[in-house]
């Protein structure tokens, strides 16, 4: 039997919801990881502007992966999330030597964020069942992960997300970190007026960097 989300459940206290940020460059294995919890009909898919958010709940927990496109201008956004977070699943393509330094890079750059400072941070060595697939020990070099200082908890697990191999260990560790112990349960999962504001001021400004208008007069033409 594959890992179920009911059995993630199980891992974590009861009546808490527990938010986790499952992140990664694109073709990670972020959706395949998710896909392999057996969750079915309880996904739901809301489409965004450059990029899909999938929620899935089921009992106490919520799960909230962003599948995140190549654009730089895109991931400004993800920070609107950082905030309610209770922890960070990171989703590495162990096999793709080529922008691992690229992985690198956005891994740290969250992890320094304000909102996300001292925050447990899993994540998942994906697609270890490929020939040339990175090892743990050369991932925690290539990934610089002892510079993941301070008080944050932080773990990295082989997957192989097809298969689910890896993943139920990955999952235990991240409830044994504790990650709702300080939360305040009692706060809904809502979007302030003044965040509103702030995502509607930054999708405005990368509309006008791509320069919309020119784009759709170019298509008027035809």
């Amino acid at each position: 039997m594959g890992l179920s989300f009911s059995k993630i459940a199980s891992y974590f206290p009861r009546k808490q919801e527990v938010r986790i940020l499952l992140l990664g460059l694109d073709a990670a294995g972020k959706t395949t990881a998710l896909y392999a919890m057996k969750l079915g009909e309880l996904v739901t898919t809301i489409p965004t502007i450059g990029f899909n958010v999938e929620k899935v709940e089921y009992k106490n927990i919520t799960i909230t992966t962003w599948d995140v496109g190549g654009r730089d201008k895109i991931r400004p956004l993800w920070q609107h999330y950082y905030q309610k977070a209770h922890a960070i699943v990171f989703v590495v393509d162990s096999n793709d030597r080529d922008r691992i330094s690229e992985a690198s890079q956005e891994l740290h750059k969250m992890v320094n964020d304000d909102d996300l400072r001292n925050k447990p941070v899993l994540i998942l060595a994906n697609k270890q069942d490929l020939p040339n697939a990175m090892s743990i020990d050369e991932l925690h070099d290539k990934l610089a992960l002892n510079k993941l200082t301070g008080d944050r908890k932080w773990h990295i697990q082989a997957t192989v997300a097809t298969t689910n191999q890896g993943l139920q260990e990955g999952f235990e560790w991240l409830a044994n970190a504790s990650v709702t112990k300080n939360v305040d349960i009692l706060q809904p999962l809502i979007e302030t007026a003044n965040d509103s504001k702030v995502m509607k001021d930054d999708i405005l400004s990368m509309v006008h960097s791509i320069n919309l208008k020119s784009i759709l007069a170019k298509l008027t033409q035809y």
